[in-house]
């Protein structure tokens, strides 16, 4: 069973591309949305059963890889990314941009991801940096269409 957890954490083989696979993992979660183009109220649904999945996986999968936020597990980008798209257009432009800005956020870690990260422990640290890294891409790309 600890094998099942561990292959939704690093989404089977993504985890373990040698190069860049907190980017494939988000890379991910742009196609599931490009594929479903869920509505709001799905994709909320989709974000809140990724994010508790993500945070039990990725509790387990750390324990196994006996590695503090192992870099293999991924689930974190690909629901983290999904918050990005919430009330967003579904033009390729700004999921584009969306995918840029949050694997920015992500590996910038401004204030408070960074803290969150160190802060809370296990999967749900895993968790919650990159739901905030989605929560200033979604509100960055709120304000850009607001302005221009």
């Amino acid at each position: 069973m600890s094998s099942i957890w561990k292959n939704i954490a690093t989404l089977g083989p993504v985890g373990y591309i040698p190069f860049a696979p907190g980017t494939f993992g988000s890379l991910i979660g742009l196609i599931l949305f490009t594929l479903l183009r869920p509505s709001a109220v799905f994709l909320a649904i989709i974000i809140l059963a990724g994010f508790f999945l993500g945070v039990y996986a990725s509790s387990i999968a750390e324990h196994l890889f006996n590695e503090k936020d192992s870099g293999k597990i991924v689930i974190d980008e690909a629901v983290g990314i999904l918050v990005s798209f919430l009330f967003l257009p579904t033009a390729a432009a700004y999921l584009v941009a969306a995918f840029l800005l949050f694997r920015t956020f992500d590996i910038i870690k401004p204030f408070p991801i960074r803290h969150a990260e160190k802060k809370f422990r296990h999967g749900f640290g895993i968790m919650i940096d990159d739901i905030i890294a989605g929560i200033y891409t979604n509100i960055f790309l709120h304000v850009w269409m607001l302005i221009f």
